[in-house]
């Protein structure tokens, strides 16, 4: 009779051991792939707003000599106060249908923006941070009293995404760094409330204000301001709409030229032996004939076997013999 017996208790550890290894080895592949989803935030469209550097709800404010490098427009309140020391390289389109639709894509956009995630916390002075690519968001206010750098790692389409439940506001003489390829068009900054930027200060990114945005003295804008419901108030500022410089990949063909090199295989069986020259003939494109001595043995090469025939050269010798024949006897003669 055979009775059943069991597996070896080690044999039944390592199966464990290798069940469990499995199993979290499947955990965290899942978690990577939910991480790395979260890391990936992407760029918002804006539309027909995209073309606009000031965009406003209820009207535009400025005073002193402000340059706008972008389009400018305000709907559905039209008026626009010191537009005569305004310099606008593009067009003001003022309440126009093309601001109308632009107005429309900004709450578009703005929700989009919103709606970013999953964000990380920050807190409310982001001076002397370095940020890489992601969503930040404040529950509430945004502050900045000195710099900021954000850093693409050398990805020009890096996206940064700022959300700030109440407002942001900039401190003088503040500054937005960008390094490592960051891009100001690729920096949304989406603001429950208003925003104000602090006189002299340097500010990048595109601000999407529910209401209001003030650009004090003397700032520098590399982006766009763009409020939806207020109005927007300028003073002597240079807002210039940011564009973005897309990566590009090159395809083409590389040929490179090398000495050439000739290697010759002979294959099959044929090699010829005549008294003064041998022939060889071999695949491909050349045929090689060297003159050779003349020699008493010739080897003949084929895939499998190796025969060595040796021929011997026939040398004939002709002797001739000479005979004393006997004197004959004539007549008359003794002997």
């Amino acid at each position: 009779m055979t009775l059943f017996r069991s597996k070896p208790r080690s044999v039944r550890s390592r199966a464990t051991w290798v069940t469990a290894l499995g199993a979290l080895f499947a955990l965290g592949m899942v978690v990577a792939l939910v991480g790395g989803a979260a890391a990936a935030p992407t760029a918002v469209s804006l539309g027909a707003a995209d073309s606009f550097a000031v965009l406003a709800g209820s009207g535009i404010t400025n005073t002193g000599p402000t340059t706008i490098s972008g389009d400018l427009g305000t709907y559905p309140l039209t008026s626009i106060t010191g537009a005569s020391s305004l310099t606008v390289t593009g067009t003001n389109h003022g309440g126009d249908a093309v601001t109308q639709s632009a107005k429309t894509d900004l709450v578009t956009a703005y929700n989009a923006v919103a709606g970013e995630g999953p964000p990380s916390p920050i807190v409310a002075d982001l001076a002397g941070q370095t940020l890489t690519a992601g969503v930040y968001n404040s529950a509430s206010s945004i502050g900045l009293s000195g710099s900021l750098t954000l850093d693409a790692g050398g990805n020009p389409d890096a996206v940064f995404v700022f959300q700030a439940g109440s407002t942001l506001t900039t401190g003088p003489g503040s500054n937005v760094v960008l390094i490592h390829g960051a891009q100001s068009c690729n920096v949304y900054w989406q603001v429950g409330t208003s925003a104000t930027l602090g006189t002299y200060s340097t500010f990048r990114g595109t601000i999407l204000a529910l209401s209001s945005i003030t650009v004090t003295t003397g700032v520098t804008v590399d982006g766009r301001v763009l409020a939806r419901n207020g109005a927007v108030t300028l003073d002597t500022d240079t807002i210039t709409r940011s564009t973005c410089s897309r990566s590009r990949t090159t395809t083409g063909t590389t040929t490179a030229t090398t000495p050439s090199t000739t290697t010759t295989t002979t294959t099959g069986t044929t090699t010829a032996t005549t008294p003064s020259t041998t022939t060889t003939t071999t695949t491909g494109t050349t045929t090689t004939t060297t003159p050779t001595p003349t020699t008493s043995t010739t080897t003949t090469t084929t895939p499998t076997t190796t025969t060595t025939t040796t021929t011997k050269k026939k040398h004939t010798t002709t002797k001739t013999h000479t005979y004393a024949r006997p004197a004959r006897k004539h007549a008359g003669l003794t002997g």
